[in-house]
């Protein structure tokens, strides 16, 4: 009688080693990079919104120094006018942004949902800002807008003399141009987010509600809008993070405003970071942009993990 052996597993190679290696190998690289030129300048900036730096990094830690002058609690000879009417300037910008944005982009996703004619031309071109950077954009409307050669000046020689359009000279409407601007840019972005859960939507139900007398009006708001619920976060944290870190539109399109009345808290930082000569207050103010992203983002990534496991 032969008794059975069952023999080890052979032990894995240089070469199978080198394979199961190989990935880690080839991210090692951009994962430390990632871990110093991002992370590690975000806990080197947080350092450094609390010190007393201005043109050079001072590592002498004065506790909240910054964030009260950024505030304007102590010093008079620092006004808050401008920390004031960036934080304003964001308010508003991001609640007519993301809400014009997110009402416009369903309103055109719905439209395309009906299978009209010609979609496939209108999707492109309706998604053609998205490609645009916000230079470009910021550029193109500045001509648009400027009253001496946009549409004020071309209406006037049409024989409209009585039409005004000065928002972006006017310091207490310069921001809605931005808002403008960015609508334009961002609204087709929202509407293929939408129309991809619209066809998503399970036609069979819709169907069914329709046999029961549901009107057009009911199908969508009862039935289809609460199941793009998804959709609706997804759009609400992509424009909200946009929103926040909006530099360059700003800086193109209106250059900043009629004595800074169109900064946003991302002019805001780089004005007093690299103009003013001003390292602490310029990071306490990025600080707080990144507490305000994290806010948002957080909750949502934690929600996703969350409904995953």
């Amino acid at each position: 009688m032969t008794l059975a052996t069952t023999s080890a597993p052979p032990r894995p190679g240089l070469r199978e080693k080198l394979q199961d290696a190989l990935p880690k190998i080839v991210l090692a690289p951009s994962f430390a990079a990632i871990l110093v030129f991002v992370y590690g300048f975000i806990l080197w900036t947080i350092y450094l919104s609390f010190t007393n730096s201005k043109t050079f990094p001072s590592y002498e830690l004065t506790g909240g120094l910054a964030y009260q002058r950024l505030w304007g609690w102590t010093f008079e000879s620092d006004p808050p006018s401008s920390w004031y009417y960036s934080i304003t300037n964001m308010a508003v910008f991001g609640v007519l942004y993301v809400g014009i944005c997110m009402v416009l982009g369903l309103f055109i996703a719905i439209l395309l949902d009906q299978r009209i004619r010609g979609e496939g031309i209108l999707r492109p071109i309706y998604l053609y800002p998205m490609a645009l950077s916000f230079i470009v954009t910021g550029v193109a409307w500045k001509w648009f807008l400027d009253p001496g050669l946009g549409l004020e000046a071309t209406l006037h020689n049409l024989g409209w003399t009585s039409f005004h359009f000065d928002w972006i000279k006017n310091k207490d409407r310069v921001i809605y141009t931005v808002v403008i601007a960015g609508v334009w840019q961002a609204s087709g972005f929202v509407m293929a987010m939408f129309l991809a859960g619209l066809r998503g939507v399970d036609g069979e139900m819709l169907k069914a509600a329709q046999i029961d007398g549901a009107s057009t009006f009911q199908v969508y708001w009862r039935i289809v809008i609460p199941i793009l619920r998804p959709v609706f976060l997804s759009a609400f944290i992509v424009l909200a993070h946009m929103a926040i870190k909006s530099y360059d539109l700003v800086v193109a399109l209106t250059s900043g405003g009629p004595g800074g009345s169109a900064w946003l808290p991302s002019n805001f930082m780089y004005e007093y970071t690299f103009k003013r000569n001003q390292m602490a207050i310029g990071s306490a103010s990025a600080v707080i942009m990144l507490m305000t992203i994290s806010a948002i983002i957080v909750p949502y990534l934690y929600s996703e993990l969350r409904e995953k496991k």
